[in-house]
């Protein structure tokens, strides 16, 4: 499993939640993380994250790495640019804005890795009312990502086969990447005009409303978790005041 996997290795307890309640979730988690500049909110929500992998089914080290790695290696870019490049930044409001991103990429590694794609697709359709052409080819083309992982690893493999190489220069391995990249792009589009073309054949685009023979349904669990979210960046924010750390983004 990558960092690039969909959906849930099994029936996992976070994955029994609606997939737009853990949206409206995400909204909420990511509204009160950009109007905070402190380190001390985005603490408090990270902890409360973190407390949901085992739920998302992450409980493995090894796991959790190929998830998270992206956004570690991302939040702690931005964090030494933005005290490298900015005057008057300091090393803690780098941590803080690092903590930020980190805090606002978690929800979706946990939508991810819980969450069974079709499931999503249906409960957009269903509750949010978005267009099924939209989410089910949203749906089909994340499905292809994986796919199109695979193939970089299969076109690099037959080239190394056939002594393609770049060595130690760097320039030659960026001619190559560039090269497969090319490859895979092209291929993409094929697919994808192909995939396009199969959905309209299956009325995708004919204008007639769709029924859903999977259907979603709301829970109470599902307001519980939403109402959940809110008591946890509510006591973000109150301990953040409290502490005098709290920074609005409107205030700065």
């Amino acid at each position: 499993m990558s960092s690039l996997s969909l959906g849930p290795v099994g029936d996992v307890r976070l994955g029994r939640i609606n997939p737009v309640a853990q949206l409206t979730a995400i909204l909420v988690v990511t509204v009160v993380l950009l109007a905070s500049l402190d380190a001390v909110t985005p603490v408090v929500v990270l902890a409360a994250e973190l407390c949901l992998f085992p739920a998302a089914g992450l409980t493995s080290p090894r796991t959790i790495w190929r998830r998270t790695w992206p956004v570690l290696v991302s939040a702690a870019g931005v964090g030494f640019v933005n005290v490298l490049l900015s005057e008057d930044a300091s090393a803690g409001a780098g941590v803080a804005l690092a903590l930020r991103v980190v805090g606002l990429a978690l929800p979706g590694v946990l939508l991810v890795a819980a969450t069974d794609p079709v499931r999503l697709a249906d409960a957009l359709t269903v509750h949010w009312r978005v267009s099924p052409r939209f989410a089910y080819g949203a749906l089909a083309a994340l499905r292809l990502v994986p796919l199109l992982v695979t193939e970089f690893e299969s076109v690099r493999l037959a080239r190394r086969t056939r002594g393609v190489e770049g060595g130690r220069n760097l320039v030659a391995h960026a001619r190559l990447f560039a090269g497969m990249a090319f490859t895979l792009l092209v291929g993409a589009l094929r697919r994808g005009s192909r995939l396009a073309t199969a959905m309209d054949a299956r009325g995708f685009d004919s204008g007639v409303p769709r029924t859903n023979a999977r259907g979603s349904h709301l829970h109470a669990r599902d307001v519980a978790f939403v109402v959940g979210t809110l008591v946890v960046c509510a006591a973000a924010v109150t301990l953040s005041v409290l502490t005098g750390a709290w920074s609005p983004l409107w205030g700065g």
